[in-house]
């Protein structure tokens, strides 16, 4: 993967980089590639992915959720204990 390194980046636009990256739970690096992304119209490439994991996930849920008891009878249950 290429490396990009910036010289004399402008600390007030580091300090609110940073502060996104935490607010997101990312690294500087990483906030870093989202924005760019963002800025240049390109999808970010985990969403896509997210998606069709999401799609197979519904797909997939009705057939194991006949299998599992229903969850507010067990709660139940256990409260009348």
């Amino acid at each position: 993967m290429p490396l990009l390194q910036v010289r004399d980046f402008p600390e007030d636009l580091h300090t609110k980089l940073k502060q996104a990256s935490e607010a997101d739970r990312r690294s500087i690096a990483q906030e870093t590639i989202v924005l760019l992304r963002g800025a240049l119209g390109l999808p970010e490439p985990s969403k896509a992915r997210r998606a069709a994991l999401l799609a197979q996930a519904r797909k997939e849920l009705p057939a194991q959720h006949k299998e599992l008891p229903d969850a507010v009878a067990l709660i139940r249950e256990d409260r009348e204990r």
